[in-house]
């Protein structure tokens, strides 16, 4: 900086010891044309110029030799500041959401499905001691303005000439009804555009899950959501006094999610009481049902005998007050084990069927497997992926064309398939673009 200093002096001095020389011999010719006057004005100009020019050469000096270190600088200086944007963006990404609307999904943000499923490795003392302490913050056994009105409104609802009417249950967060969830809707409804639906919900049936419900809602479909009164539910039926222990705690809940069974319970009292048509969330509709009556589905069957091996309930579709329904509900009361997958679903309807035979007086069908389950869980799978060769691209139409035919729709298994892609040129791609009505792109989870 010293020499820079000096330097800058001697060219100063140097400048004007220049300026002046030359100045003074500007000013004598311009003494010949008799202008001296104007000569002080000249030396000034011509000096105020080489110090303008000096200062400029001066300051590119400056500049070279801190450019680069300044381009450092500012280059960190903007990642930096790209950094913050990223984070910012991020941040606004995720605050979308008003904050009117993140305390109503804090109301129903289903919190009791986390405390619904019971410690793990400990026993049924403890178990039943643990079920007891955490009652009072059970949601779904509480009574509110809701509840009481549950029975109106299903009959409300109901009575706006509905072509037939169809029932699901969603015992989790709003905020977890998703793509696939609302495939199973709009495939419904492509197929049944006049049903209507009714989903039973302490869930849904709020502001979330009325944005959830309003694209559908907006295109005059009948679909609601209903918060049930599960004691009006099971009032009557022989699990009356079932849920009334349950709800004293006396009952051991089991391991598997309390949600999970009451599923299996509520699906079978609905029916018994209003009659209908119950579908799980993760089934996709590929024709009409208006034509079954009092029938439930194989999952699997004997291949040589023709005989069903295990029924299941993820299809129920029965009249009012109807005999096997009653004797279900009776089976999940005097049976009832929180321990074991399936004993109080698909293993309890099939235990029921298979002991009451051909009794007269149940009138009900038992149809085949590719009514309703036209693919095991096991292999699921494979009707997500795309075909890979020519091959498999005719097993992938002739199984299309199969299921036009012969199915009523698939069951997703969604506890199997829930983290599968669905890839484009598959079976459920294919289903998807078909069965679709107001989303068109592929869902992934």
């Amino acid at each position: 900086m010293l020499k820079l200093c000096s330097l800058f002096f001697v060219m100063v001095s140097f400048t004007m010891h220049a300026s002046l020389i030359t100045g003074r011999r500007i000013c004598k010719r311009m003494l010949d044309y008799r202008l001296l006057n104007r000569a002080k004005l000249c030396v000034f100009s011509i000096i105020a110029f080489s110090a303008i020019i000096f200062l400029i050469y001066a300051d590119s000096l400056v500049f070279n030799k801190s450019k680069t270190s300044a381009a450092e600088e500012t280059s960190e200086v903007f990642q930096a500041h790209k950094s913050k944007a990223r984070i910012r963006s991020a941040v606004i990404r995720v605050q979308l959401r008003s904050m009117k609307e993140e305390k109503d999904d804090k109301i129903d943000d289903g919190s009791d499905q986390i405390i619904l499923v019971a410690p793990f490795n400990v026993t049924e003392e403890e178990r039943v001691a643990w079920f007891r302490k955490k009652l009072p913050e059970f949601k779904i056994f509480k009574s509110n303005n809701l509840t009481r009105q549950f029975h109106g409104r299903v009959l409300e609802f109901f009575s706006h000439g509905c072509e037939a009417q169809f029932f699901m249950t969603w015992i989790s967060p709003a905020s977890s009804f998703g793509g696939r969830e609302m495939l199973s809707l709009e495939s419904l409804f492509k197929v049944h555009p006049q049903v209507c639906l009714m989903i039973l919900s302490r869930t849904m049936d709020s502001k979330h899950g009325y944005r959830i419900l309003k694209p559908l809602l907006d295109r005059g479909f009948k679909v609601h959501a209903v918060t049930p009164d599960l004691p009006f539910l099971f009032k009557g039926t022989p699990a009356e006094a079932w849920f009334h222990e349950l709800r004293r705690g006396n009952k051991d809940p089991g391991e598997i999610p309390l949600s999970q069974n009451l599923s299996n319970l509520i699906r079978l009292a609905v029916l018994y009481k209003y009659g209908g048509i119950y579908l799980d969330t993760d089934f996709v509709v590929l024709k009409p049902f208006t034509g079954l009556r009092n029938s439930i589905g194989a999952q699997s069957m004997d291949m040589v005998s023709k005989k069903w091996t295990r029924l299941n309930n993820a299809v129920l579709v029965f009249d009012i007050n109807h005999p096997l329904l009653f004797k279900f509900i009776e089976e999940f009361a005097l049976t009832f084990d929180g321990n074991k997958w399936g004993h109080n679903g698909p293993y309890l309807v099939s235990r029921v069927v298979e002991r009451l035979g051909k009794r007269p007086g149940y009138n009900f069908t038992v149809l085949p497997p590719m009514a309703f389950y036209p693919v095991d869980w096991t292999r699921i799978g494979g009707l997500f992926k795309k075909p890979k060769s020519q091959g498999e691209s005719r097993w992938v139409e002739a199984k299309l064309l199969q299921l036009r035919v012969e199915s009523y729709g698939v069951h997703l298994w969604n506890k199997q398939s829930n983290s599968l892609t669905i890839e484009e040129g598959s079976i459920i791609g294919k289903l998807i673009a078909n069965h679709c009505l107001i989303y068109n792109h592929v869902y992934s989870s």
